[in-house]
C-alpha cells in the first residue's frame, strides 16, 4: 500500500493549525501536505515534523496574492516575471520546511502561447530545483471548480511533461477533479498513472471522504498497490463530520497492509 499523508489545510481544522500535526500522526499519517504554509513559522512547522517523525509531502506555488492578482501565472504569458519571483519564494519556503514537492499553479489562460509560456516557465523552474531533493508537479483542475484554469485535461498536462522533458516534473493525481474532468479514476490511472508522482484523494462530486458511491478506495488502491506506485497519497478532502470520524478509509487501507 502506498504512504498516506494528511493534508492540514483542510483536515482535523477543528484543532488550532499546530495542533493538527499531533492529531495526523495519531490517526495514522505518515506525512503532511499544507496548501500554502507560507504564514506559518518554518521553524515551527519543522519542529512540529521532526517531534511526530512525519514528512511535509506537499505544498502549492505561488504564494496567495493579497492583492487581487491572479493566483497562478506558470501559464500567463506576460505574467514571466511574476512567476519567476514567486517561484523563488515558493522554493525558500520548501526548503526551510523540508517539502518533498510543490505544485506549480498554471493559473487562468487558453491557447497555444499560453501553452508555450508554460512549458517555458517550467523548463526554467525544473532546472533551478535540478540539485535539490524537491520536486515538481502540475495538476489539471477542473474549470468546473477553478474557473478558466489552463491546465484542465489530462492529455494537455501529459504533453507539457513530455515537452518539459525533466526527471524532476510529475503529475499530480487529484481523483477529485479527474473524476470531474474524466469520469472514471480507475481508467485515467491506467492511462496516466505512469506519470504520477503524488496522488490526492476525496470524492466526487462531495469531495469528502475517499470512499462509498463517489469514490471506490479499495479498488484504487488495489490499483496503485499493483502498478507498484510508491509515492505519497494524500487525503485532501472536506470531511463531512470531524476529521476522525471520517477515517474509516485509512484504516481499512492499514489493514489491508
Amino acid at each position: 500500500m502506498p504512504k498516506f499523508a494528511a493534508n492540514l489545510t483542510l483536515l482535523f481544522n477543528e484543532l488550532e493549525f499546530m495542533d493538527r500535526f499531533a492529531a495526523a500522526s495519531a490517526a495514522g499519517f505518515k506525512g503532511v501536505e499544507i496548501l500554502f504554509p507560507y504564514e506559518y513559522s518554518a521553524v515551527e512547522v519543522l519542529s512540529r515534523l521532526r517531534q511526530y517523525k512525519m514528512d511535509l509531502v506537499a505544498m502549492n506555488a505561488p504564494p496567495p496574492n493579497y492583492t487581487g492578482r491572479p493566483r497562478g501565472f506558470a501559464a500567463v504569458p506576460g505574467g514571466e516575471m511574476n512567476f519567476r519571483r514567486d517561484f523563488q519564494r515558493a522554493l525558500r519556503v520548501a526548503n526551510a520546511m523540508g517539502a518533498l514537492r510543490i505544485q506549480v499553479m498554471a493559473g487562468a489562460a487558453d491557447g497555444d502561447v499560453a501553452h508555450a509560456t508554460m512549458v517555458d516557465n517550467l523548463r526554467w523552474a525544473c532546472a533551478e530545483v535540478a540539485n535539490l531533493p524537491v520536486r515538481l508537479t502540475i495538476e489539471p483542475k477542473s474549470r468546473e471548480d477553478v474557473a478558466g484554469y489552463f491546465l484542465n485535461d489530462l492529455g494537455r498536462a501529459d504533453a507539457i511533461i513530455a515537452e518539459v522533458g525533466a526527471d524532476n516534473l510529475g503529475l499530480q493525481f487529484d481523483t477529485y477533479h479527474v473524476a470531474a474532468i474524466a469520469g472514471s479514476v480507475i481508467d485515467a490511472w491506467k492511462a496516466y498513472g505512469h506519470l504520477v508522482s503524488h496522488v490526492q484523494v476525496a470524492s466526487y462530486p462531495e469531495r469528502a471522504e475517499p470512499a462509498g458511491e463517489g469514490f471506490d478506495d479499495k479498488a484504487f488502491f488495489d490499483l496503485l498497490d499493483a502498478d507498484g506506485y510508491d509515492g505519497w497519497v494524500s487525503g485532501e478532502y472536506i470531511p463531512a463530520r470531524s476529521t476522525e470520524m471520517g477515517l474509516d478509509w485509512l484504516r481499512r487501507a492499514d489493514a489491508s497492509i
